[in-house]
């Protein structure tokens, strides 16, 4: 695993999320062998990646010269067993079901080079679970990617129990030279991107139920207000920078209306306790350096107003009902 800057990748399981990783890795120089539960779903996938790859490319979204290094880095494998063969890496990216990982994970671990990682792109079974279907487990790990995989930067690193610091590492130069932002995140069902994205879900499902509003509303205004903020900033830093009193406060009103499970977390009534309202004493959880107040703010303004112009210039998404027609 250590001294090389390129890498040979194999990608078990050839849909959206494996087509994404292997465009990714490819870009980045890597070659790239895709793999599925027949050689004939590989042909097509790889023929649907160039096209896709080819269609990028013409839009501007990926740059010049895409699709010939593309062509020239990923190929398609006869076998699971054929694009295990002589990896550094191997990614398991098929259906989110408990059956097939286990299959899926159990024919790689036979394949794979001892020295191969393997990771699983599970975007929430723990690892502990999936961990006792690998041989040399630790080499194994959870490398999380997000639909669509070639534009949204982020990926979470989960280490399985027997995950060694020098897979973790190894996964992180690999993952973060391609050019997206990998970030360790503990072991837990769902992790940190599901278990945020679905209770936001399930909070908006609760309002479309009771009545007070209607999924276009609720949309608008999350794509509009706190999710337009998240772009740029996470719950923390929004918090902190807000005000850690105002949110104490915000809390007290809402566990009034809709209960215990709104009361204010008491990590945060320690601090506003305490006297510390975030930012603007100095304090808070994110860790802000308040010394940079006025550099902070001024990033804030660009960021939103670029960001605010982008959608004007973008318009709605197409296809997408107004608030006028509901």
């Amino acid at each position: 695993m250590e001294g090389k800057k390129k890498s040979t990748i194999a990608i078990v399981g050839s849909g959206t999320m494996g087509g994404g990783m292997a465009q990714v890795f490819a870009l980045a120089g890597h070659t790239c062998v895709i793999s599925d539960v027949e050689v004939s779903s590989s042909v097509r996938s790889l023929k649907r990646l160039v096209q896709e790859t080819e269609s990028f490319e013409r839009q501007g979204l990926f740059p010049e010269g895409s699709a010939k290094l593309f062509l020239a880095n990923v190929s398609y494998a006869e076998s699971i067993e054929d694009a295990c063969k002589e990896t550094d890496y191997i990614a398991e990216s098929v259906p989110e079901i408990i059956g097939v990982k286990e299959l899926v994970l159990t024919e790689i671990s036979k394949y794979a080079p001892k020295s191969a990682v393997i990771a699983t792109n599970t975007s929430a079974i723990p690892m502990s679970q999936l961990s006792s279907w690998i041989s040399h487990p630790d080499r194994f790990l959870g490398v999380h990617w997000v639909n669509p995989a070639p534009f949204v930067p982020g990926v979470e690193i989960i280490a399985a129990p027997e995950t060694t610091e020098a897979t973790l590492q190894f996964v992180e130069r690999l993952i973060g030279g391609t050019g997206k932002v990998a970030t360790r995140v503990s072991d837990g069902a769902g992790f940190i991107i599901n278990r945020l994205q679905f209770a936001l879900y399930k909070e908006a499902m609760s309002m479309f139920e009771e009545g007070s509003a209607t999924p276009a509303q609720i949309d608008s205004v999350v794509s509009n207000t706190f999710g337009f903020r998240l772009a740029f900033f996470g719950p923390f830093a929004i918090a902190d920078m807000g005000g850690l009193d105002v949110f104490a406060g915000a809390y007290k009103s809402l566990e009034k209306a809709y209960g215990e499970r709104f009361a204010a977390p008491q990590a945060l009534v320690e601090k506003v306790a305490a006297g510390d309202y975030g930012f603007k004493t100095g304090g808070g959880f994110a860790g802000l350096d308040a010394n940079r107040s006025e550099e902070i703010v001024a990033y804030r303004n660009r960021a939103f107003a670029a960001l605010s112009q982008l959608k004007k210039e973008l318009g709605p998404p197409p296809g997408f009902p107004s608030l006028e027609d509901k």
